[in-house]
């Protein structure tokens, strides 16, 4: 069981091996990691689901080491891999190619190299078995030589992904940079039969941290008693963050003077396109009787007899356009590649996904021309607030 103070899998860096079958990418990650993580085999295909595995890589912090199927595996099964190592390349913020030292690129290496410089990844090329030869072929620029079996070369592999990782990542906040220390900013969490026993939710506990950071104060209360809550203010906080399904209630308690957003919407600033999620809202007004809508979530949970991606939005957007559309539903690591099938996405805040895999989806509706918003935005919308919400970041609608 992880630790409770353990970094979250959607803030730390993804890291993926990459590359044909039987090139040691097991064995690297074993290396790599210090730990007999992978299971090595010499044969082909050993390797049928991508393996995670957390891990601290100093100075850069927790990172997410992924170990996948080779890229060259066959027959039905091996379409079945291919396609999970494709979706790990979603969400992957440092590909290491691992190809041969010493042999040709072949034309799988080639490909996969295409590939990631397609979608913009920052990569290595990493020519393993070094132990048994003195060369490596193909991309002199990103080469670098290593050997699972010896050791030689780990190290520099190391010190190789710190340099490349430094210059792509940039210190982020979920809220802080809204805030002067001595706000007071309220967070307003419903406790309802969805809510988890015992605990906050992951946005929840991630704004709280950043509040806190910022030199803010954070007041919490449920919306049952945010009215209440405000009689006892001396004067009005900076801010108010709102689960979104209260949004209405919410909103009309908070005085039109105060700021008010909601985790979502937070969520969809960090991780997200924002604008694009924004300007996707009014498409739910363009919607006609049939169309089908995709509900994504980037987690998987038990679904509750209200639950949100699967009941409540669904009841609220027929009610909204006075129209039955047909809903389909993804989770996890689950997201289709043709968008297009759909005329709206609605995707949840992704607090379990990483900022290159949320963007990759955006980005994905983008360029197919598919119009996509997110939990918060939706809710706002259909609420008729989505001005005022998105009013903190400079949106003006």
């Amino acid at each position: 069981m992880a630790g409770l103070n353990e970094t979250p899998r959607g803030e730390r860096i993804h890291i993926s091996f990459l590359g044909r079958r039987n090139v040691g990418k097991s064995s690297l990650v074993n290396a790599f990691v210090g730990q007999e993580l992978s299971i090595v085999s010499d044969v082909k295909g050993t390797t049928t689901d991508p393996v995670y595995k957390s891990m601290e890589l100093l100075p850069i912090g927790p990172v997410i080491i992924i170990d996948t199927p080779g890229m060259d595996d066959e027959g039905n099964l091996g379409e079945l891999r291919v396609k999970k190592t494709m979706q790990v390349l979603s969400k992957t913020d440092m590909a290491l190619i691992i190809v041969e030292a010493g042999q040709p690129l072949q034309k799988e290496d080639v490909e996969l190299l295409k590939l990631v410089k397609e979608r913009e990844i920052p990569y290595l090329l990493v020519g393993n078995k070094s132990d048994l030869t003195d060369g490596v072929s193909g991309d002199k620029h990103n080469g670098i030589f290593v050997s699972a079996k010896t050791g030689k070369g780990i190290e520099q592999l190391k010190e190789a992904c710190i340099k490349y990782l430094k210059n792509e990542t940039e210190e982020k906040h979920i809220v802080a940079d809204l805030l002067s220390p001595g706000d007071v900013v309220v967070l307003v969490v419903p406790i309802d039969a969805s809510a988890p026993k015992g605990r906050l939710i992951l946005p929840q506990q991630q704004t709280i941290r950043d509040i806190i950071e910022a030199g803010a104060n954070a007041l919490v209360c449920r919306d049952t008693e945010l009215e209440e809550t405000f009689s006892k203010l001396k004067e009005n906080p900076r801010l108010v963050i709102t689960d979104s399904q209260v949004f209405g209630s919410v909103n009309r308690i908070v005085p039109k003077e105060v700021m008010l957003t909601s985790f979502s919407v937070l969520m969809a600033r960090y991780k997200g396109d924002l604008p694009l999620l924004v300007k996707g809202a009014s498409f739910v007004d363009k919607l006609q009787k049939g169309d089908k809508v995709l509900i994504a979530e980037g987690c998987t949970h038990h679904r509750q007899c209200e639950d949100i991606g699967t009941v409540k939005i669904p009841n609220w957007l027929k009610n909204h356009i006075g129209k039955d559309v047909e809903c389909c539903f993804v989770s996890g690591t689950e997201f289709p590649e043709n968008v297009e099938d759909y005329r709206l996405i609605i995707h949840c805040g992704g607090c379990m996904l990483n900022e290159r895999e949320m963007k990759y989806r955006s980005t994905l509706c983008k360029n197919k021309g598919i119009a996509v918003t997110n939990y918060g935005t939706f809710i706002a919308y259909i609420n008729g607030i989505l001005p005022r919400v998105v009013e903190p970041f400079g949106l003006y609608l």
